[in-house]
C-alpha cells in the first residue's frame, strides 16, 4: 500500500483482530486479567492497518478493541471495521487525543486500558509482556520500549536516535530510581479503575501520558517501565511536523512542571530530581553548545582543535548507550552510529522550542500574558498525502512498515 494508491484492506486470515474471551472483554485468552485496546484516530487511513495488523497479532489477545474515528474525513472508520475493530464516532470533532480516549473509556470493562497511537506497531508479545507488572497492586500505568518506525529523513534519523539513547540510558536509570519521567502514551496500558477514579485521561495538559504519570507517582502509586515490550512509532518525517510534535511535547512538559513541580519536591524527591536535571539542561545547552566557540575566543586554542574536543566528548558522553542499544536490538551498528550527525538537527529543533515553552508556559502564562499551548497538533500529515503510514516503507528491523521476525526476537 502506498500513499495516492487504493487502499487494499486485505482482511483475510491473520489480518482480522483475535480478540480474547468475553463479548463485553471480562478476560483476554492466556488465562490473566483482559486488556481493551483504545485506538484514538483522526484521518489515520494510511496508518492504521499497521497497527490493527499488529493488534491481531498479539500472542496475547485484546478482549477488545476501539477506533475512536473523530471526525475523519477518510476511510478511518471504514478500515477499521473491516479489521474486527468496534468503532466509536464521535458527533463532533473532539479536537485532543485525551478527549477521544475518554469517549471510549466508559465502554470498557477490562481491568486494564491499552491506549495505542493509531501510527503506533506493537511487538507481537507487547500485552504478553505488559500484563504480568500489574501483578502488583500498586502499580497503576506501565509502557514500554519505543523506537522509531522509519529512518528515511534527517528528522527520523535524529529521532532514531534520541529514542535509542533515551530508552537505553535515561529510561532504565529512572526505572532503577522508580520513578519514571513519563511512560509514553502511545503504548501504556492503565489499570482501569485507577484511570476512571483519576477522571479519565487527564484533559488539562497537552500531554496527557505525563501528566498521568506525574500525579499517580505523586499520589504513591507506581509508575513502571518495560523494556522487554517494544512498540515501534512513525515519527514526523518533515521539519514542519517535527515542530508541531516538539512544540507540543515542550510546552506539555512545562505545564506539568507547573502544575506538579513544587508537590514532587516533598511527595516524590526521585521525580522532582529529573524534572530539574531536565530544567537544568534546558538552561545550560546553549552554554554546552557555544563551548568550542567561547573556547576559541578565551584561549590560545584553535576553532578547529576546540571543535574537535567538542565532538570528541559528545561522541564519549553518546556512544556507549548507543552501542548497547543496538546490540540489544540486534540493529546495525554502522548505521545507528551514521545516524549521529542527524540528531543534531532534531537537538536543535528540541531546544529552540524548549525555550519557547519555558518563557510562554513557566512566564507568560502566570503572568496572564498568555493562555498557553491548547490547540492539539499531530506531528505528521493525515490523510492519502501522508504516507507515514503507509506499509512498503522500510527502516532498520523492519520488513514493509512492520518490525521484522528477527527484531521481534531480539528482546
Amino acid at each position: 500500500m502506498g500513499a495516492g494508491t487504493g487502499l487494499k484492506l486485505g482482511v483475510g486470515a491473520g489480518s482480522a483482530l483475535k480478540l480474547g474471551a468475553g463479548a463485553a472483554g471480562d478476560s483476554g485468552t492466556g488465562g490473566r486479567r483482559g486488556v481493551t485496546v483504545i485506538v484514538p484516530a483522526h484521518n489515520e487511513e494510511e496508518g492504521l492497518p499497521a497497527t490493527l495488523a499488529s493488534l491481531a497479532r498479539q500472542t496475547v489477545a485484546p478482549a477488545r478493541v476501539f477506533v475512536v474515528d473523530d471526525a475523519s474525513t477518510d476511510r478511518t472508520g471504514e478500515v477499521a471495521a473491516a479489521y474486527g475493530a468496534t468503532v466509536l464516532q464521535p458527533p463532533a470533532n473532539l479536537g485532543s487525543k485525551a478527549r477521544a480516549q475518554n469517549y471510549a473509556l466508559p465502554h470498557c470493562t477490562t481491568e486494564l486500558v491499552l491506549a495505542v497511537d493509531a501510527d503506533t506497531v506493537l511487538a507481537e508479545d507487547y500485552i504478553e509482556r505488559v500484563v504480568p507488572v500489574f501483578d502488583d497492586p500498586e502499580v497503576v500505568v506501565a509502557a514500554g520500549n519505543v523506537q522509531t518506525r522509519h529512518t528515511r529523513t534527517v528528522w527520523e534519523r535524529g529521532r532514531s536516535v534520541e529514542y535509542l539513547f533515551g530508552f537505553h540510558w535515561h529510561r532504565p536509570i529512572q526505572h532503577a530510581a522508580g520513578s519514571p519521567l513519563v511512560c509514553s502514551g502511545c503504548c501504556s496500558v492503565f489499570r482501569r479503575a485507577d484511570l476512571v477514579a483519576f477522571g479519565g485521561f487527564p484533559e488539562r495538559t497537552i500531554v496527557e501520558d505525563m501528566d498521568f504519570t506525574w500525579s499517580q507517582q505523586l499520589a504513591g502509586r507506581r509508575a513502571l517501565y518495560v523494556s522487554d515490550a517494544v512498540a515501534w512509532a512513525a515519527d514526523p518525517e518533515t521539519l514542519t511536523y517535527l515542530r508541531k510534535q516538539v512544540w507540543r511535547w515542550m510546552a506539555g512538559f512545562c505545564q506539568n512542571v507547573r502544575l506538579h513541580l513544587g508537590r514532587s519536591l516533598t511527595a516524590k524527591p526521585m521525580l522532582a530530581l529529573w524534572i530539574l536535571l531536565a530544567l537544568v539542561e534546558i538552561v545550560t545547552a546553549p552554554l554546552w553548545w557555544a563551548t568550542p566557540f567561547l573556547l576559541a575566543a578565551t584561549t590560545e586554542r584553535t576553532l578547529g582543535g576546540s571543535l574537535a574536543w567538542w565532538a570528541g566528548a559528545e561522541m564519549l558522553l553518546t556512544a556507549p548507550p548507543l552501542v548497547y542499544a543496538a546490540r540489544r536490538r540486534r540493529l546495525s551498528l554502522v548505521g545507528v552510529l551514521a545516524n549521529i550527525p542527524c540528531v543534531y538537527a532534531t537537538k536543535a529543533v528540541n531546544l529552540y522550542y524548549a525555550w519557547k515553552a519555558l518563557v510562554v508556559e513557566l512566564a507568560l502564562v502566570p503572568l496572564g500574558v498568555s493562555q498557553g499551548l491548547r490547540v492539539y497538533e499531530k506531528g505528521r500529515p493525515a490523510g492519502p498525502t501522508g504516507a507515514v503510514g503507509a506499509v512498503g516503507c522500510a527502516g532498520p528491523g523492519l520488513v514493509g512498515g512492520q518490525p521484522s521476525r528477527a527484531a521481534r526476537r531480539s528482546r
